[in-house]
């Protein structure tokens, strides 16, 4: 395989990385708040796309203004998921939380494919133009848009956690839901803000994507799926490390493309996911918890 042939794939790899490193966020945000698996985060995905495009053909604004009503829109979801779905039950055993989550991603996909029906959608690209030539590579423009938005995704998360009252309430909250009440802490809103969060950098990561790969009413379980194994890979309960596995992911699912066989791709990540909780359940980059007893 020469250079160049090698580059593409690890472009590549590192494209579908990005991707799945947004999504992982999303659950990793919300477990911190609330020690919960929301296996309902791929349909946040696939809302931020399938509602854009919606906006997009049936309001005829810019693409930017549909893309914003896309991920607003899903915002609102993803509160009303916790507040609706999960809050009632907050005193309920975390396997019955996880469960009422499964429960919401089939209703959203129901209610999607009802809603927007069963066909491939897509948006324009951001950057309309041909593919940046790099090292004999070529990196598609829709690409770097991905790259940027993980980027800033991390600085922001970085920015939310270290610098704002919320970002600590959340850390509390990831400690001790009692101990963060007893100091005053609103934790009902702060997980409500978390499943809002969550949401939105779901729908920017389908928004983002679906230029370059369309979308459709049944695209979350798959994207779900490798973006839980992405946040187990890095570890969950820290964003640093949900990107570092997206991206380790992303590149391991191309390499295998190119030195084995792309019949294997998608059974890459149930691979790794598995490897990973039988090895090191903590994640590659996580530390295993010391429990006092």
């Amino acid at each position: 395989m020469h250079a160049a042939e090698l580059l593409q794939f690890v472009i590549a790899g590192l494209k579908n990385g990005s991707i799945y490193a947004l999504v992982a966020l999303g659950f990793t945000i919300v477990y911190a708040a609330t020690g919960i698996i929301n296996f309902a985060q791929g349909e946040f995905y696939m809302l931020g796309g399938m509602v854009s495009v919606f906006v997009l053909g049936a309001l005829k604004v810019p693409l930017a203004v549909a893309i914003a009503g896309g991920v607003a829109l899903t915002v609102v979801v993803g509160a009303l998921v916790e507040r609706l779905a999960l809050r009632p039950r907050r005193d309920a055993g975390q396997l019955t939380l996880i469960i009422i989550t499964i429960g919401v991603s089939l209703l959203l996909r129901s209610v999607a494919r009802h809603a927007f029906g069963a066909n491939e959608l897509s948006l324009p690209a951001f950057s309309p133009g041909p593919s940046v030539m790099f090292m004999g590579a070529a990196i598609e423009r829709q690409a770097l848009w991905v790259w940027a938005i993980t980027a800033v995704s991390v600085v922001g998360l970085w920015l939310v956690y270290e610098k704002t009252s919320f970002g600590r309430a959340m850390k509390a909250c990831s400690i001790s839901h009692e101990a963060a009440r007893l100091m005053g802490i609103d934790t009902a809103r702060v997980v409500a803000l978390a499943f809002a969060l969550a949401a939105g950098l779901g729908a920017i990561a389908g928004a983002a994507v679906t230029p370059l790969t369309s979308t459709a009413f049944d695209v979350g379980a798959r994207i779900g799926l490798k973006g839980f194994a992405a946040a187990i890979l890095g570890g969950l309960g820290d964003f640093r490390a949900a990107v570092a596995g997206g991206l380790a992911l992303g590149l391991v699912e191309s390499l295998s493309v190119a030195y084995i066989s792309s019949t294997y791709k998608d059974a890459i990540a149930l691979v790794v996911l598995l490897a990973v909780l039988f090895l090191r359940p903590q994640g590659l980059f996580g530390r295993m918890a010391k429990e006092k007893v």
